[in-house]
């Protein structure tokens, strides 16, 4: 068998790490994988324990009982250990970003795996698992801080990043750019003046510092109304945050890739 591609992370997991992932991931691509037949979803790097990609795999049997849920880590024994927990649609496979499985994947997750890597690297990265799709598939790459309260992440198809997702719990930031640290290791070190991901942020606390009368009725009202003055008065015209009402109350906010894509 030809040597995996990647090196082994840290491997920090826990219980319920990534659900505003796993949330979003139903809600923005719930149709896609209810359209498909038997849809693979690969979750890349899931880490020491089996947790989020067993989560992950509950998680999408609610919305779509025919899905099928690879976990793939380049560690053996982090495999060894996870395939006790194997059941009906649910396996775990040795291997790296070259995808080990059966047939491409519709989606692939890959969380907190690419920050150990270079810029370039990254980029690389994210165009091998972009060939590694079936057709219409998608990828969703990102960080989160170490219980989940704060993550960023990119969502891409085989054409490369479409999205840009900023998700936190409303205790766990005093204003918007603390996300900066969980930008994906494309975005993290353009966060420089002169760069569109530098304004995005410096706009977003500007917006969340003038929704502050909205605090006595708590922060989801805030960051709502934040998010409101940014789609209405964003200077980069065309290219206002996405989701609506239903997903900002969620502490989320996406954007399109093309307002924060580095020059």
């Amino acid at each position: 068998m030809p040597k995996p591609i990647g090196e082994i992370t840290r491997g920090t997991t826990g219980h319920n790490r990534l659900r505003r992932a796993d949330r979003w991931i139903a809600a923005a691509h719930g149709r896609l994988l209810r359209a498909a037949d038997r849809p693979l979803v690969v979750d890349l790097g899931y880490g020491a324990s089996h947790t989020t990609t067993l989560e992950m795999f509950l998680r999408l049997r609610r919305i779509c009982p025919s899905v099928e849920v690879v976990g793939v880590e380049i560690d053996p024994a982090r495999v060894a250990a996870a395939r006790p927990y194997e059941r009906p649609g649910l396996s775990f496979a040795l291997g790296g970003f070259e995808l080990p499985v059966a047939r491409p994947p519709l989606l692939v997750r890959a969380f907190n795996v690419l920050r150990q890597y270079g810029e370039e690297q990254a980029w690389t990265y994210w165009a091998m698992l972009s060939e590694r799709l079936a057709p219409g598939g998608v990828i969703v790459e990102g960080t989160c801080s170490e219980v989940g309260h704060r993550a960023v992440w990119a969502g891409l198809d085989r054409s490369g990043p479409v999205t840009l997702t900023l998700s936190a719990r409303f205790d766990a930031f005093d204003r918007p750019s603390d996300l900066a640290d969980r930008l994906p290791k494309t975005l993290i070190h353009r966060n420089v003046p002169g760069e569109p991901v530098h304004a995005f942020l410096r706009d977003f606390d500007h917006a969340w510092a003038i929704s502050v009368p909205l605090r006595a009725y708590g922060s989801r009202q805030r960051w709502i109304a934040a998010a409101e003055t940014l789609a209405a008065t964003w200077p980069l015209a065309g290219r206002p945050p996405l989701g609506g009402r239903s997903r900002w109350r969620l502490g989320e906010i996406t954007l399109p890739w093309s307002a924060v894509a580095p020059r």
